[in-house]
């Protein structure tokens, strides 16, 4: 259910390759778009309502539309009986969220939230080795993800240069925490299987919206570590040749792990060695449909997250994200008097 950019250059080639699975039917609203993927993708049935799609024999539905119909989408394969694989954010707020798992609860149905990062091989390794306790036990994590997000702006097709329509949605739709720091806040759950239990954030505005596009968030996990992850929009973002940086850091009482994009380079440094392993990108769309399938013949989840921790991953970064925005508009309600009683 919506056959945007995620869905044509990862989802569905990721469908189309995993044994299991069958791409049944196609659905959205835009019928040229709609089109286009069909032909793409083999031809399936396509259909621009949903009521219509429902109606073709599904034992899954993947949604892949735009945030704002993922409730309503989510609501319509609980009731028509189907498991749900959900792209981020699971709805637009907490309450929306909760509707949806709630929905698909009483279905009896299980539900997914598509973080794909899990499923990287970088990512796999990383929590074998934790849960192995190849260096210790993890105190301190560090995840960075520092970016122009393909760049502030872009030549129209007379040739102006116009601010990209990608970029303002995202900044618009809560920057880059809350669009891209997500995957990260699941990976540090997930690895260390515990849940955070308090927060700070610090953040910097280098581009004039509400929201802040470099943000620094701390998290707090039960039993004592530490996770620091940083997420930006504007590195690089008005530069002609940009260099975004993508690293992993954990800290252990044996050892450290560290995993750097550049160079492909994930590795476990301890007392006794160096442990390297071949690196891999962060995301694996394969792998999380092959994970999916797998959830679907057994009716285990493996390591697909649910719905309730893309709610949690959601509101953390919502959190942080309007924390910091209340904690500049106090500072400069602060600075405004000053300067009038001066």
């Amino acid at each position: 259910m919506g056959c945007g950019v995620v869905a044509d250059y990862g989802h569905l080639p990721a469908i189309i390759d995993t044994p299991g699975l069958e791409l049944a039917a196609l659905m959205d609203p835009n019928p040229d778009r709609l089109a286009h993927v069909a032909a793409k993708f083999g031809d399936p049935p396509a259909f621009t309502t949903s009521e219509e799609f429902f109606k073709t024999q599904l034992d899954a539905v993947l949604i892949c539309s735009p945030a704002g119909a993922h409730l309503e989408n989510v609501k319509s394969a609980a009731k028509h009986g189907v498991h749900v694989l959900c792209e981020k954010p699971l709805a637009m707020n907490d309450e929306e969220a909760e509707e949806a798992i709630e929905a698909m609860e009483a279905s009896g149905k299980m539900l997914f939230t598509g973080f794909v990062y899990r499923f990287s091989p970088v990512a796999l390794q990383i929590k074998q080795w934790v849960e192995d306790g190849v260096v210790g036990e993890i105190r301190s994590l560090r995840l960075i993800y520092i970016w122009d997000l393909h760049g502030q702006y872009e030549q129209d097709p007379a040739g102006a240069w116009i601010e990209s329509p990608r970029w303002r949605g995202r900044m618009l739709e809560g920057g880059p925490m809350v669009d891209c720091g997500v995957h990260q806040i699941d990976l540090a759950r997930w690895w260390l299987g515990k849940d955070v239990e308090r927060t700070t954030v610090a953040a910097a505005w280098v581009s004039d919206y509400e929201a802040p596009d470099h943000v620094y968030l701390h998290m707090d996990h039960q039993a004592g570590a530490h996770s620091m992850v940083e997420m930006s929009f504007t590195y690089g973002h008005t530069v002609k040749e940009s260099n975004p940086h993508f690293s992993y850091h954990l800290i252990g009482t044996g050892g450290v792990i560290r995993y750097d994009r550049d160079g492909y380079i994930l590795e476990a440094r301890t007392g006794e060695g160096t442990i390297r392993v071949p690196g891999a990108s962060e995301k694996n769309f394969h792998g999380m449909h092959a994970a999916f399938s797998e959830a679907l013949r057994t009716g285990q989840p493996g390591h697909l997250p649910s719905g309730r921790d893309g709610l949690i991953a959601t509101q953390l970064a919502r959190r942080a994200t309007d924390n910091a925005i209340e904690q500049r508009n106090v500072f400069s309600s602060r600075v405004s008097r000053s300067g009038t009683s001066e």
